[in-house]
């Protein structure tokens, strides 16, 4: 899981496929968007690839972690053409 001090900082998070044994690298894709109305809200727009984008929020959160927390020792998917290719 990411902490929102994770997100603030980190520019990589990892999406785990358990299924697979990897994790896909997502970036980081602009800034990070804050609530001063609601403190723990947050939002961190991420892509993956060319033509994948998402985001983090206080809600997707527990999916992700930050890469120093890789419970796969860095097997990753580091792009769709990578990922296609398996």
């Amino acid at each position: 899981m990411v902490t929102k001090e994770q997100v603030l900082t980190a520019r990589c998070f990892h999406l785990p496929k358990p299924s697979e044994g990897k994790c896909m690298r997502w970036y980081r894709n602009g800034r990070t968007q804050t609530w001063k109305t609601q403190p723990n809200r947050f939002r961190v727009p991420i892509k993956f690839g060319l033509y994948t984008h998402d985001a983090i929020t206080n809600y997707n959160a527990p999916l992700f972690h930050v890469i120093e927390d890789c419970p796969y020792n860095g097997n990753e998917v580091s792009s769709m053409r990578d990922r296609n290719q398996e």
